[in-house]
């Protein structure tokens, strides 16, 4: 279960920036469902919390975010995309690949255009991958300095394959030159 990481700074488009949403883990949800109670400002909460109170939440539609975790299904959310600005997708483990698919239904399938954030256990060695998936931010629980972690976004200068970041092959672009 991700963390709530209070509101440190995190990367987002390759630039450090500061994080204005808070994060509600589930162990908060449950004690929000009992109250009925989102707190104000800009909030993500669990897709199951969101679900139960989205037609209560419609007001506050810009400061509402979803976080599916790694069993939870981009289908889940994907009549609601284009209402939400920011969805982010749980890493329990680093080697839990789910969300990486998740992330690529969103961009591709479902056509979500906000920021897609990916949370939890994930490694610098992923976040080429990550952002090739469609994944623009990233809130990192280590200690690790987020420049350095910055630097990985530039790890590799081009890609074979096609995906949300580059719509034709290599051949392909080849020819072009």
């Amino acid at each position: 279960m991700p963390q709530s990481n209070g509101r440190k700074n995190l990367l987002i488009d390759g630039r450090i920036a500061v994080n204005r949403w808070r994060l509600i883990t589930m162990d908060q949800a449950q004690e929000l469902l009992t109250r009925s109670a989102i707190p104000p400002g800009k909030v993500i909460l669990p897709c199951n919390l969101w679900n139960s109170l989205r037609q209560e939440l419609v007001p506050r539609q810009g400061d509402i975010g979803v976080w599916l975790d790694s069993d939870e299904s981009a289908e889940l959310i994907a009549e609601s995309v284009t209402t939400l600005p920011l969805i982010a997708i749980h890493f329990p483990v680093f080697a839990d690949g789910r969300g990486f698919s998740n992330a690529r239904l969103l961009r591709e399938r479902y056509g979500f255009t906000g920021e897609l954030r990916a949370i939890g256990c994930f490694i610098r060695d992923q976040l080429t991958f990550l952002r090739r998936c469609g994944i623009n931010a990233f809130v990192f629980e280590g200690e690790e300095s987020l420049e350095e972690i910055g630097n990985s976004l530039n790890d590799f200068s081009a890609t074979y394959q096609i995906t949300t970041d580059q719509s034709l092959p290599i051949f392909r672009r080849r020819a072009l030159f």
